[in-house]
């Protein structure tokens, strides 16, 4: 699932950034609500995590502008500010949430997936023939069996099994698993995608992820 962090403190925000991605999360970063925005009207995310005291254009005109725009993603406010009437301003500007800083981020991880099942408008699992991947959980199964995967592998997972039965290019796969200043001529999406293959397809008769020569990768049942 997709996550863009609108927050303009570095630490904060690449703490936030890693600590998701470890989780199996896509995780986009933008530094301030101007460039928060451009990022919702070019892309799809699942959530946002957005900073109430942001440069150029604050986290509560970001949220009403976003809702305005009839976006219906779950939004957590993150923000220092503590008293009442700033989580009620929040909240009333179009926020489903409200964390104050500092913040646990086994809380933060909760609270995401709490919105993330509340407000599902698609299946929580992906299915492919005897494969399966729960969004919230993470867990992969085949045939009923637990499949162990790496944060980066489920990633993938996830994204072929989005796109099951068609083929996608490793440069699809870079700007969808892997950072937007990923280089592409590097060998690590071909690793991953072995890596991915060993475990999904060793011991069984149907191989599902499959290379197609000179285009990309495919996930066929």
């Amino acid at each position: 699932m997709r996550i863009l962090v609108v927050e303009d403190e570095k630490k904060i925000a690449a703490f936030i950034k890693r600590g998701l991605k470890e989780e199996g999360y896509t995780v986009e970063i933008a530094r301030d609500g101007e460039e928060g925005y451009d990022f919702i009207i070019d892309n799809q995310y699942d959530l946002i995590i957005l900073d109430l005291m942001l440069p150029k254009l604050d986290g509560i005109s970001l949220c009403r502008q976003i809702r305005r725009d009839g976006f219906e993603f779950p939004i957590i406010m993150l923000t220092a500010k503590t008293t009442v009437s700033d989580k009620v301003s929040g909240l009333d500007s179009g926020a489903n949430d409200y964390i104050t800083k500092p913040f646990s981020f086994e809380e933060l991880l909760s609270r995401i997936r709490v919105l993330l099942r509340t407000h599902a408008k698609t299946p929580t699992k992906l299915l492919a023939g005897d494969l399966e991947l729960d969004l919230l959980t993470h867990k992969a199964t085949r045939a009923g069996k637990e499949i162990n995967l790496t944060a980066k592998e489920y990633e993938l997972l996830e994204y072929l099994m989005r796109n099951s039965g068609v083929v996608v290019t490793r440069t699809m796969i870079a700007e969808h698993v892997w950072d937007i200043n990923f280089d592409t001529f590097t060998n690590v999406i071909d690793v991953y995608i072995n890596y991915l293959r060993n475990k999904i397809n060793s011991g069984y008769e149907n191989k599902i992820i499959r290379t197609v020569r000179g285009r990309g990768y495919i996930l066929e049942v």
